[in-house]
């Protein structure tokens, strides 16, 4: 399975072409335009979530409520368009062109960086294809491979663990519950002590001008063992994973299961032991490790963390310096959310089940759903007589 996206932030339309996917395997649009939603709520967020309404266009790959083995493409419009048609024209505009040319690179973005690296004198270049709209077409992504992985009963939830210095009280929960939960809060924080005071940072912060970040947290249940491989470094799906964190726009770390806490303990207080019942065949005791040891999965859920930093685009501007003049200025100000940590939570989810979907169809026959399905219901079987 592999995917690649295509359009800019203020252009006609994101575009999504997904390759890989099993034919006959169920398809639903209103759970892609789901997930499209849940990405654009949350509190902190801005003025842009109220122009754009999600929705997306199945132009490819479906028929009849299946896929049928070829490419899905999947288009999502941007409204905001209509009023950018001058400044992202197709053809030249000199006039228009010199007259909102973008010359001050914003701290924090990737400005001055890519324009610097493809050689452009208007930084509109960059920003466009580098702005969090991009997302968008990776929630939708996603949001196909959660109905692959569904299909398997394979679930993800997500949730909020902390914005600015507020950190949410560990709750044990089941998966269900903490998807109630998450998506009953306007910051997707299971805590409901902890949601107040974030509310109340997130307020504080747009008042004065600033941005926060956080932590969110994805939990996967329902994954078989062995999902993944030790035998070369890019087949270890905690570390696809990792980089699928990483890569989401303002995402700075990540860590799995217990992660940066196990430098601080002792070797007999991070490693789970292996125990077995008839019953459940093979299981772990404690889950600090996240699901996963040498690469591979262990059965146990996917724990991953993700760290967002604060968005860089403030409303009391940062010290830039003009690429044309070398003077300096304070950075100017695109449209931006005071907080997107909760839609980036779902950004998180969508992600991780992409690369979690990927992993079940390499190492089972995925031509069709049915030739999965059979796979991977032998092989539980095999693993839990193992």
């Amino acid at each position: 399975m592999r995917y690649l996206t295509a359009g800019e932030s203020h252009g006609p339309q994101l575009t999504v072409i997904i390759e890989g996917l099993p034919s006959r395997m169920p398809f639903s649009k209103e759970k892609v335009d789901e997930q499209l939603a849940r990405r654009q709520k949350g509190y902190g967020r801005g003025r842009r979530m109220q122009i754009e309404s999600d929705q997306v266009q199945v132009l490819s790959g479906v028929r009849f409520g299946q896929t049928t083995g070829a490419p899905v493409t999947l288009v999502i419009e941007n409204k905001d368009f209509q009023h950018w048609r001058k400044i992202m024209s197709l053809d030249p505009v000199p006039e228009e062109a010199e007259k909102r040319r973008i010359s001050r690179p914003r701290p924090g973005h990737a400005d001055l960086n890519g324009a610097i690296k493809y050689n452009h004198r208007d930084m509109r270049d960059v920003l466009e294809r580098s702005s969090a709209r991009e997302t968008a077409a990776r929630v939708a992504a996603g949001a196909v491979a959660r109905q692959l992985l569904e299909t398997c009963g394979i679930r993800i939830a997500g949730h909020v663990v902390s914005i600015g210095g507020v950190t949410a009280q560990p709750v044990d929960l089941p998966l269900e519950e903490c998807v109630a939960r998450a998506e009953a809060s306007p910051v997707r924080c299971l805590d409901p002590e902890a949601e107040k005071e974030m509310i109340r940072l997130i307020d504080e912060a747009k008042k004065e001008g600033d941005t926060l970040g956080g932590i969110v947290e994805v939990i996967v249940e329902g994954v078989p063992v062995g999902l993944g491989s030790h035998v070369h470094w890019d087949r270890k799906l905690d570390a696809r994973i990792a980089q699928a964190i990483v890569s989401i726009q303002a995402f700075k770390g990540v860590e799995i299961g217990i992660g940066f806490e196990a430098a601080r303990l002792k070797g007999s207080q991070v490693h789970d032991e292996i125990m077995w019942d008839e019953s459940r065949g093979y299981y772990r005791r404690t889950n600090r490790l996240g699901g996963f040891e040498g690469g591979m999965t262990t059965g146990e859920p996917i724990v991953v963390r993700g760290v967002m930093k604060p968005i860089p685009t403030l409303y009391k501007p940062l010290r830039s310096v003009d690429i044309d003049s070398k003077e300096p200025f304070l950075a100017s100000i695109e449209r931006s959310d005071s907080c997107a940590v909760p839609a980036a939570c779902v950004v998180a989810e969508n992600v991780v089940a992409w690369e979690v979907a990927r992993a079940l169809t390499e190492k089972f026959s995925s031509d069709t759903m049915d030739e999965l399905l059979d796979e991977l219901k032998r092989y539980r079987e095999r693993a839990a007589r193992f």
